[in-house]
């Protein structure tokens, strides 16, 4: 009975089968567009239509064929477009125990892809402590916004970074990965830094001197004035008076 009734469930699946088959070549499942091709000027908006019939609950998809590329544009009455490329901002170098960002964005995903980073290929979860890789690491990773921030960067987060954007639509994408290294604080320029202050201020104080030396500058001191020295000579006198050989009036 077992092998008798799974048989006929075999020959019922089989007409079932045969009937949709039929339905299909006799025409009876048909989608057709009132307007096959349409020419609307760039950048003004356009109605597109689209009938069926012979289904009892279809599944509407728009697709977008751009010589062997084909997208998805519509699924369930929303628009959708896979993401394209995404571009990062990423410093070469940034100071240990400063703040460094690295971006990662992509404008043609709808709707709005979403981002995960990697460091040297490998993902990066967004709480760097729940992984011993990264656990060394204090960053705050954005999924929404592709925002990694580094605060304070260390000098176990030197390494090469890429993002990658998916928003469920088509294949996700992958940026370049670009080199980030983690420096020290560059002491030797600081001292030089001092240095060449401390030569320019030796030089103005030098030329200050100088043009003092060289009288430049008015040393004539408050409250004094010049004086006039007179010389007269000697009034001829008789003998027994007395002489006066010079006289000097000041």
């Amino acid at each position: 009975m077992g092998t008798k009734a799974q048989a006929e469930r075999k020959l019922l699946r089989l007409f079932i089968l045969a009937i949709l088959l039929c339905s299909l070549a006799l025409g009876s499942v048909t989608v057709h567009s009132s307007e096959p091709e349409v020419r609307i000027p760039e950048n003004n908006p356009v109605k597109l239509s689209c009938a069926y019939s012979g289904f009892s609950s279809p599944r509407v998809e728009w697709k977008f064929d751009q010589g062997d590329t084909t997208r998805l544009v519509c699924y369930n009455n929303k628009i959708t477009v896979p993401p394209s490329k995404p571009t990062v901002s990423i410093p070469s170098s940034a100071t240990i125990g400063n703040r460094a960002v690295l971006t990662c964005s992509e404008q043609d995903g709808s709707p709005p892809s979403e981002y995960t980073w990697f460091k040297d290929g490998i993902v990066m979860p967004t709480n760097p402590k729940s992984t011993r890789a990264f656990s060394n690491s204090s960053y705050v990773l954005n999924p929404t916004t592709g925002e990694l921030v580094f605060d304070p960067l260390s000098a176990f987060d030197t390494g090469e970074y890429s993002c990658e954007a998916r928003n469920g639509y088509g294949t996700p994408m992958t940026s370049n990965a670009v080199l980030m290294e983690a420096v020290e604080r560059n002491v030797g320029v600081i001292v030089a830094a001092v240095l060449v202050t401390l030569i320019l201020l030796g030089i103005l104080i030098f030329g200050i001197w100088f043009a003092y030396s060289r009288g430049h500058f008015d040393r004539t001191k408050k409250g004094t004035s010049s004086k006039k020295v007179i010389y007269s000579q000697p009034s001829a006198r008789s003998e027994g008076e007395f002489k006066q050989t010079s006289s000097f009036l000041v």
